[in-house]
């Protein structure tokens, strides 16, 4: 999924959201012209590194939600900057917000241990539950020795196998969540219950979407408009629909919803991440919205602020 480029522009969106929250710091809230700008250059950053993505996820993954989110995201981080500047300070947190979660995921890209350990504990869950289910597989080694593919030997179809990969294990909904949670001024207690709401709730769905997906492929229960699909992805294969249709269709979409009912549940207990909220939405549609009073949650003083 990565490479020199796109890990590149992420490093360098990461140091520069990171060092726009330190000067912001320094500063102590009051002259935040430095920080501003900073900030503003890490959102042009962050939006070239989505765009860099752009190609992997449409015509690589042919997943179009993926894509089409990748795309848009160039324009929204450029509107963002544009907002930064313009003196629309509830975005540092969202600045922030981004640096703690790239501190977060990209370790596990970048440290081979980690990456190892979070494949094979997935893999190995993933495995265990389908075992339960009554379904006959080996886990066997994919990529570097790593624990990480499912085998089945298909007695209509052949052999399939899948492979659970680093995109696979839920680490880039964990750092979102954990970056949202970690860049709010709240007191630690409300803080831990968001991380113990938004975590485990994640795994679990994410173990769920990976049986899933390797089941409706392995057993190909989604062979529907068979020769349609195919001519329009270019699979040479048909017996990737049921992948197709499983993962890119309705595991991306289901993931969508939960993501946002994840997020309501947390925002009730950590309610400054609404302040988030609004600002993606002020971004995407132009208007200024009150979640706080959506969810029935009272507004916190300087919720992007200092002296929480």
């Amino acid at each position: 999924m990565t490479s020199a480029l796109t890990d590149g522009l992420a490093w360098l969106a990461v140091g520069l959201f990171a060092a726009a929250a330190a000067l912001d710091w320094y500063d102590d809230g009051h002259g935040r012209g430095r920080a501003r700008y900073l900030g503003s250059a890490a959102w042009v950053v962050f939006g070239v590194f989505w765009l860099a993505l752009f190609p992997h996820f449409a015509f690589e993954q042919k997943s179009f939600i993926e894509g089409a989110l990748s795309l848009a995201a160039l324009p929204a981080c450029l509107y963002a900057a544009y907002l930064l500047v313009q003196g629309r300070e509830t975005l540092f947190l969202l600045s922030r917000a981004v640096a703690f979660m790239g501190l977060i995921y990209m370790p596990f890209t970048m440290i081979p241990p980690a990456k190892t350990w979070l494949i094979e504990t997935v893999a190995w869950q993933g495995g265990f539950v389908m075992e339960q289910l009554g379904y006959e597989f080996q886990i066997v080694q994919h990529g570097r020795g790593l624990d990480g593919t499912y085998r089945f030997d298909n007695p209509v179809h052949g052999v399939f196998t899948v492979n659970v990969l680093l995109a696979c294990t839920g680490i880039g909904s964990m750092a979102i969540f954990g970056g949202l949670i970690a860049a709010v001024r709240a007191p630690l207690r409300r803080k831990l219950k968001g991380f113990a709401i938004a975590i485990p709730v994640i795994w679990a769905l994410n173990l769920v979407r990976v049986v899933f997906i390797t089941l409706a492929f392995s057993q190909q229960w989604l062979q529907i408009f068979v020769d349609p699909t195919v001519a329009l992805l270019g699979y040479e294969n048909p017996n990737m629909v049921s992948y197709f249709i499983s993962d890119r269709v309705l595991a991306q979409s289901l993931s969508v919803v939960a993501l946002v009912g994840i997020a309501w549940a947390v925002a009730r207990e950590v309610p400054e991440l609404l302040t988030v909220g609004e600002d993606v939405l002020y971004i995407v549609t132009g208007d200024e919205y009150d979640l706080h009073e959506a969810v029935g949650t009272e507004r916190t003083l300087a919720t992007d602020g200092k002296g929480q």
